[in-house]
């Protein structure tokens, strides 16, 4: 685990790694194994979110493209070390903006792993139609895609990604329903709205647009939790998991890393999870091998988004 005492906007959180700003041990989180590997495929996107926690946009490549050359590295690391990788996610920015995307991707499916897409199912994924078609005749179900609506209500889910995200959006998520796409949705639970409103929503939408996705199905629509940085939240002591009742082996970080390659750098980087893509304290250098050691918990996401949050971004 890396141990980097930090500055913030939260006083005295989150500042000591060992150590809440009570005096209390601050709790980690072992990885019991590496189940999914993310790989951040670059920060550009075609749209500007109000509330991107990584800030992507069309002109934000904090993190570059990662080349496919590189994402083979690790999966020979992967069957070297025998680490049992069963799904390999990625993320962005927009995936399939990266142009060496459908390659990593196949490259992927060969290994027999199952791969799931993130994407906001416009433009760019529908330039890739044809290769992802192709690869869907290939490998079936184990290619999944799943696409961002953050809310069911047209201006909402406008209001946070643009007055041209909406219609767009919606003829991907249909042709991957018609095309027969393992496919499911993320939304978002920032308005307000308890879980049940959002999921009768949801499904008034999805039987609107024939869309084969089973709203009342936590894994088909997973409803995330907002992040804030600047948020109070309190800190997670190693007590917290029997007074709240969670267990840490359920935390995305006890069964999944994310792999990063920053602007300028020479290598990919390896880091805790996909909400941290950033922080000098969860990143493990270039190897899978040198990230399997244990997380703390030491940033208000790992509180708000997966402890009291129940966030986790794996299939």
């Amino acid at each position: 685990m890396n141990l980097i005492a930090r500055q913030n906007d939260h006083g005295e959180k989150f500042c000591n790694p060992l150590r809440t700003a009570t005096g209390e041990p601050r709790a980690t989180v072992r990885l019991t194994a590496l189940r999914t590997l993310w790989i951040n495929t670059g920060t550009l996107c075609n749209l500007t979110c109000e509330n991107c926690y990584i800030e992507s946009s069309p002109t934000n490549d904090a993190l570059s493209y990662i080349s496919r050359a590189e994402v083979g590295v690790y999966l020979d690391e992967i069957a070297e070390l025998d680490l049992g990788v069963t799904e390999i996610g990625f993320t962005g920015g927009e995936p399939f903006m990266n142009p060496e995307f459908l390659e990593m991707v196949t490259d992927c499916l060969e290994t027999g792993v199952r791969v799931l897409i993130l994407t906001n199912a416009m433009r760019p994924m529908m330039k890739c139609a044809t290769g992802l078609l192709r690869l869907q005749a290939a490998f079936g179900d184990r290619l999944a895609l799943r696409v961002s609506v953050d809310h069911f209500d047209k201006r909402l889910h406008v209001e946070e990604r643009g007055k041209r995200s909406w219609e767009p959006m919606i003829k991907g998520l249909q042709w991957l329903s018609q095309s027969h796409f393992a496919v499911t949705v993320a939304g978002r639970t920032r308005w307000g709205e308890n879980e049940q409103e959002l999921r009768d929503g949801f499904a008034t939408l999805f039987a609107r647009l024939a869309v084969d996705v089973d709203a009342r199905d936590p894994a088909s629509l997973i409803l995330f939790p907002e992040m804030d940085v600047n948020a109070d939240v309190p800190e997670i002591t190693t007590g917290c998991w029997s007074t709240l009742g969670v267990n840490p082996d359920d935390m995305m970080c006890a069964s999944a890393r994310m792999v990063v390659k920053r602007r300028g750098a020479t290598a990919p980087d390896v880091v805790a999870c996909t909400l941290l893509p950033h922080e000098a304290e969860f990143a493990y250098g270039a190897t899978l091998k040198g990230s399997l050691g244990a997380v703390v918990l030491n940033h208000p996401h790992c509180a708000k988004f997966c402890v009291l949050g129940g966030g986790s971004c794996s299939g």
